[in-house]
């Protein structure tokens, strides 16, 4: 059986192993795969592993010996599902294995704008702190979380363990869900988006990416939040309206955006917010601890030996 992974260096990029792949058959792992290189990498495969190379309709049709699609990541939209599954190809995700780590990263956003560490780190690299005239100094508003409260977009695997810490924070947890209220933890109160947007200190993004949430922030949402709000996004970068959050924060209505997904991946570099002194954005690494994608590894390998032995796991 032929194996080829079209573009495994954003999953192991050279410290984890592929060794488990191989056990089921004769295994190539190309580190990345234009679009034109696609239909020949893969022209011979039973099994093709991809996190953002597009497998759509034309390029599954060209591949007849393909029978199953992994894909290293929990979306699935490179793949076009319903085409597969035309042609009888089985297409796998990987659920919740970046659980706990995408979850550390919205408070590392979090508490970049609340603490400003690195700012700090950086004046005292240059000197700032051994010449300052007094035992401490600081240049930018200091903030608890304690007490403030936090709106929460989506109550999934993510957004359930970030309000589970936030109350460990003492922060108040109000949430936008699909599940009854009857069911939520003690101490999350079901709202709605025009309520979230009126009592969030903070709101955070963790919901899927459909035509019903794209660009839900936006100039008429962000309009609504309270003046000197934090907003995160470690969900889908087309959640938000880019140009509408940069114009939200040069008029000082938003406090700060934290965020590690943009539209485009990677951004333009005229994207108005990489230069914004109130906007952190990290580069889409909230999954990419090494303790997630050993996890993503072993759930990888875990639904090929399920498909080899006749009972597929993980079927989007």
């Amino acid at each position: 059986m032929n194996i080829v992974v079209l573009d495994g260096y954003g999953a192991n990029p050279g410290d984890l192993s592929w060794d488990g792949l191989q056990e089921f058959g004769n295994l190539t792992v190309y580190p990345r795969t234009s679009r034109e290189e696609t239909i020949e990498r893969a022209k011979d495969a039973e099994i093709v592993f991809t996190n953002k190379v597009v497998l759509d309709a034309e390029i599954l049709a060209a591949l007849p010996r393909l029978k199953y699609v992994g894909v290293l990541a929990t979306g699935y939209n490179v793949v076009d599902v319903e085409a597969a599954h035309r042609k009888g190809i089985i297409v796998t995700n990987i659920p919740a294995y970046s659980t706990d780590s995408v979850a550390q990263t919205t408070f590392a956003l979090l508490f970049t704008i609340t603490n400003r560490v690195e700012h700090y780190a950086q004046q005292n690299r240059n000197g700032r702190w051994s010449g300052s005239p007094d035992f401490c100094y600081w240049d930018t508003p200091l903030n608890e979380v304690a007490g403030k409260t936090i709106g929460i977009v989506g109550l999934g695997h993510i957004g359930m363990r970030v309000a589970t810490i936030a109350r460990q924070f003492g922060m108040d947890v109000f949430a936008l869900t699909s599940k009854n209220s009857a069911d939520l933890p003690e101490g999350i109160q079901k709202t709605t988006l025009e309520g979230l947007l009126a009592v969030s200190d903070i709101l955070t993004l963790h919901c899927p990416l459909t035509d019903s949430t794209r660009e839900m922030i936006n100039k008429e949402t962000l309009a609504k939040m309270k003046p000197g709000a934090i907003l995160i996004n470690t969900g889908r970068g087309p959640l938000v309206n880019e140009q509408d959050v940069a114009d939200a924060l040069a008029d000082g209505h938003l406090a700060a955006y934290g965020a590690d997904v943009m539209c485009s991946e990677p951004p333009q570099a005229d994207n108005p917010l990489l230069m914004h002194p109130n906007a952190f954005i990290t580069p889409h690494v909230a999954w990419a601890t090494k303790e997630a994608r050993e996890r993503l590894m072993a759930i990888a390998v875990a639904n090929v030996k399920a498909f080899v032995e006749g009972h597929p796991q993980n079927v989007v």
